[in-house]
């Protein structure tokens, strides 16, 4: 069984796609994505079909993202079209639109909506690891952080997390295409919607496979990432 962390995501279908057939997560191995699957690039609708289609065949852990939460505030607050574009941007509207119909959010599916809501978590955790989107306040548990922290908070040299737990997120987009391995936390969001690489990490067998818009396909290890004030010698 592996443990499978997957970064931002962001409407990169095709590398998304890619990267499964390349990882071919079987039945048992445990799937974590980190959220942020819409926007940016061009296929929201199809990342979240994608992710719906694997929770039904595969162990899949999905979380929120701040991009997730944007959408469901905007239908709760029943945004307008120009608001919606504020809040959305234009890529995803595009994603759902329908043939002579309005860039609306009433174009998105009642399954992608209960998807989003429900099945996607705020942060998820194991023995030796917490999975969130963004960041974790290094002083409280998991039940209290705020969702400053998990949803929106830069991945800046935080501190290591009280409980001695490995933090793996997203979010902060690593414009170089390689993963940020600080030892404690590990940040896998590698920009695949600008031009990087989508990232997957098997979090305890180390291995790293990445894939692009243009199905390339990349295979490291997350130890070659270290930063070198990490390494220790003896």
């Amino acid at each position: 069984m592996r443990y499978l962390a997957i970064g931002d995501i962001h409407g990169c279908s095709r590398a998304f796609e890619r990267l499964l057939a390349v990882v071919q997560p079987q039945p048992e191995d445990i799937i974590i994505t980190l959220g942020d699957y819409l926007n940016k690039g061009p296929d929201s609708k199809g990342v979240i079909e994608r992710l719906i289609q694997l929770s039904q065949t595969h162990q899949l852990i999905p979380l929120k993202g701040n991009h997730e939460l944007q959408l469901l505030q905007a239908r709760d607050h029943h945004f307008e079209h120009s608001v919606e574009l504020k809040y959305l941007g234009i890529e995803t509207l595009i994603s759902y639109s329908l043939p002579d119909r309005e860039l609306t959010l009433t174009n998105v599916p009642d399954s992608h909506w209960e998807f989003l809501e429900h099945s996607c978590l705020n942060s998820w955790e194991t023995e030796h690891h917490i999975f969130v989107h963004a960041n974790l306040d290094p002083q409280l548990p998991l039940n209290k952080q705020p969702d400053s922290h998990l949803f929106w908070e830069k991945f800046t040299q935080p501190l290591p997390h009280y409980s001695g737990k490995t933090m793996i997120c997203g979010h902060t987009s690593q414009k170089n295409g390689k993963p940020m391995n600080l030892g404690h936390a590990v940040c896998i969001d590698t920009w695949a919607c600008g031009g990087g690489w989508l990232t997957c990490m098997d979090v305890y067998g180390g291995q790293v496979w990445q894939t692009n818009q243009q199905e390339q396909v990349h295979m490291c290890r997350i130890e070659q990432f270290q930063p070198r004030e990490d390494v220790k010698t003896h």
